[in-house]
């Protein structure tokens, strides 16, 4: 139960900074209006880092079902707990999105008559609409995603210092944090790389009930494919790092 707890923790902070950042270059009068699309995919790495920071020393921080997926096919993570973390992972998602409403009421009240862009700081819309193409870009993200995670870990990228063995992995947060920036400049551009169902469904859930002044639907024809799209991903990159490693 203290894993679930540090995951649901964990999803909430990533998508409390990471929906923070997005809200905070998007809507009216936030004194980082424009700030654009590299203060975001930083911002959404640090996020990252800041979860990953706080849940790791006990639950291992995946903050991502894709990843908890992905762990389990590698072998590296037992199956029995997936369910229970995938659950955390989504409520603490849906938690950190209210709190960005609630941190910005005021700036969605000024950016009512763009539901668009409300909409974008609460989930990922594709730039331009084109179903399966959409869904290859998040497959492909996120196999990125797992894979370098599982060879970040892999004892053979250990390397030693002052006489002592350790892996990247053991560097902590770090190599993810500029693993989810690259992605995010790289790769983000058609979707939003949102690469995470916990960082999109949930947030997505939160502006269908949330009582937001001008809101549009919540996108619900494209929010199969942040979700469908990642965990096939997972599934890519785990068999990928078995494959190769």
């Amino acid at each position: 139960m203290q894993q679930y707890i540090f995951e649901f923790i964990g999803t909430l902070v990533l998508v409390l900074l990471g929906d923070g950042v997005c809200a905070a270059t998007s809507l009216n009068h936030s004194k980082a209006k424009g700030a654009g699309w590299v203060v975001i995919a930083l911002g959404w790495g640090f996020a990252v880092m800041t979860g990953v920071l706080i849940a790791g020393p006990v639950s291992g921080a995946h903050l991502n079902p894709a990843v908890s997926l992905g762990l389990a096919i590698a072998g590296t993570f037992p199956w029995a707990s997936v369910p229970g973390y995938i659950v955390a992972q989504m409520l603490g998602g849906f938690v950190g999105a209210v709190l960005v409403w609630i941190f910005y009421k005021d700036h969605y009240k000024a950016t009512s008559d763009q539901p668009d862009t409300i909409l974008g700081t609460f989930c990922t819309m594709p730039a331009i609409p084109n179903v399966w193409r959409n869904f290859l870009c998040e497959v492909i993200a996120t196999c990125l995603l797992i894979f370098v995670i599982l060879a970040i870990g892999d004892k053979s990228n250990a390397f030693s210092f002052a006489g002592v063995d350790a892996s990247t992995g053991s560097l902590g947060a770090f190599p993810v944090t500029c693993l989810i920036m690259s992605i995010g400049m790289s790769l983000g551009g058609a979707t939003g790389y949102a690469i995470n169902p916990a960082r999109d469904l949930s947030p997505r859930c939160a502006h269908a009930v949330l009582p937001i002044a001008g809101k549009r639907d919540s996108g619900w024809s494209y929010s199969w494919i942040p979700v469908a799209g990642p965990m096939l991903g997972a599934v890519l990159g785990a068999l990928l790092y078995l494959l190769i490693f």
